[in-house]
């Protein structure tokens, strides 16, 4: 009984143990099985993520590569701009150099005409000194005779000097005359001195601005150049782009424009288009602010807006480095100084001396010089005709009908050519005055010379016993010539040489 017991107690036991290793086996194949599930799931993340991670790392590839690209592309241009720059400058040195050849066969073709000369004067001494030897055994008749034949021959070569100096003359008429009209002609196209005068600098607040203003694909900076009709010229200078045009008020328009879009920071087609507008419609204002205050200043009235707008536009228009609108409103102020003191109407002459430049304001679709396409604008606005006669005639195209057309020119030349009116400074006006005393002291026989009336006439005292009455008329001409070719000056120079010999004695 004990035993069947003690049997009873391990076979539970072992059955207990059984279960035991079973339920336990059962809970580790489900724990591996949870183990592995998680494991599972835990790799696919690692791969979404890696998939994911790869995906991003290829955009921004393909972005970078996109901007690398663009950048290229504008550097490309830039380069062809350069290397097209480069070409024209290649061009121009060859021009410059050939000029250089020609001038040096011109050179040497007239020492070799000077040394025919020479030879060809010591065959006519020697000749001269023949007929010298044949007269002194001639009879009255027959020296009479050869004296008129080497008279002729000597007076020929005088009168073809003569001829020379008249048909020079005329030809430097003529070649003036073409130069006034020829710069007639491009101030109405609104060109300016080729300084800094045909270009405006815009300052960026960063460097990273040039690329917002060039736009994907250059698209801004079309729409910027197609609106204002001027040309954004973006090169390595730091911090700055320069707006390039020939026509002072479409550069101011685009200054203004460029300027806001930059405190805007917005750029793009439509809000360039917008500030290009907006850009107008402050420059129109600032026109027409600066057309009634030139005549505030000279207290005029009745005058059509449409003038008022073009006396405004002269603001930004240069003649000589000469303010449009301020050689206007002195010109105007001149002529009523002249017609108070010769008792004629000061106001009538003062709106001629305003609106004589007039046409300068307008654009080449007018047909005409500026006087005569001026003087057909305020005509059409209703000007007094001595008005528009005056303003029409002071470059003598047309007939002047009355003083007032004369008080212009006077007024017009007066404000031109006083010192320093047209000049870049003070310093500039007296090294032009030095270098004509210097020119003029720098010739053979010269012993003082003075430049008056403002460098527009040089007195040269010559020694008599150096220089001879023939020799100054040619020292004259070799002045002017020197004149010409080294100085850049307004108007004209007149040169006057003196010969003076004084002979005395003293009776006791």
């Amino acid at each position: 009984m004990n035993f069947d017991h003690i049997l009873g107690a391990l076979l539970g036991v072992v059955f207990g143990i059984l279960l035991t290793w079973i339920a336990t086996k059962r809970r580790s194949a489900r724990l591996e099985d949870a183990l592995r599930s998680q494991f599972d799931v835990e790799k696919r993340e690692a791969r979404l993520a890696q998939k994911e991670e790869r995906s991003e790392l290829e955009l921004l590839f393909k972005n970078k590569e996109l901007e690398l690209s663009h950048a290229l592309v504008a550097r490309e241009e830039e380069l062809q701009i350069r290397a097209r720059e480069l070409e024209r400058e290649s061009e121009r040195q060859s021009e410059q150099q050939a000029q250089i050849e020609l001038k040096n066969k011109e050179l040497v073709r007239e020492q070799r005409l000077l040394s025919e000369a020479e030879h060809e004067a010591e065959k006519i001494r020697r000749l001269y000194r023949l007929k010298l030897h044949q007269i002194t055994q001639m009879e009255r008749d027959e020296a009479r005779q050869l004296l008129m034949k080497s008279t002729e021959r000597e007076c020929a070569q005088e009168i073809r000097d003569l001829r020379q100096t008249l048909l020079g003359r005329a030809e430097t008429e003529v070649a003036n005359e073409a130069k006034r009209v020829l710069l007639a002609a491009m101030q109405r196209i609104t060109s300016q001195p080729m300084n800094d005068a045909t270009a405006t600098v815009v300052n960026l607040p960063s460097e990273e601005m040039k690329g917002r203003i060039i736009g994907r694909e250059g698209r801004n900076i079309r729409t910027f150049e197609h609106a204002t009709g001027t040309t954004l010229m973006i090169d390595e200078t730091p911090d700055s782009v320069l707006i390039s045009c020939f026509d002072p008020v479409r550069r101011e328009i685009a200054r203004i424009a460029l300027e806001a879009l930059l405190r805007d920071g917005r750029i793009h087609p439509s809000s360039i288009e917008d500030e290009v507008v907006k850009a107008e419609e402050e420059m129109h204002a600032n026109v027409i602010d600066l057309g009634e205050g030139a005549l505030r200043k000279l207290r005029l009235h009745d005058v059509h807006p449409e003038v008022v707008a073009l006396l405004g536009k002269l603001h930004y228009r240069l003649s000589n480095n000469q303010n449009t609108l301020a050689h206007s409103v002195e010109v105007a102020n001149l002529c009523a100084l002249i017609a108070s003191e010769i008792g004629l109407d000061p106001t009538i002459a003062k709106r001629a001396g305003l609106f004589h430049d007039i046409g300068k304001a307008v654009d080449e679709d007018y047909e005409g010089s500026h006087a005569s396409v001026g003087a057909e604008i305020i005509k059409q606005h209703g000007e007094d005709a001595r008005v528009v006669n005056a303003a029409a005639a002071h470059h003598q195209e047309v007939p002047a009908e009355s003083v007032y057309a004369g008080l212009v020119m006077v007024a017009d030349s007066l404000s031109a050519v006083r010192p320093g009116a047209r000049a870049s400074s003070i310093d500039g006006f007296i090294q032009r005055v030095r270098s004509i005393e210097d020119i003029a002291a720098a010739q053979a026989g010269v012993s003082e010379a003075y430049a008056v009336q403002a460098g527009r006439e040089v007195r040269v005292i010559v020694e008599p016993d150096v220089v001879s009455d023939e020799g100054a008329r040619q020292l004259a001409r070799t002045i002017r010539k020197k004149i010409e070719e080294q100085l850049n000056y307004p108007g004209t120079v007149e040169i006057t040489v003196i010969r003076e010999q004084r002979y005395s004695e003293t009776a006791v």
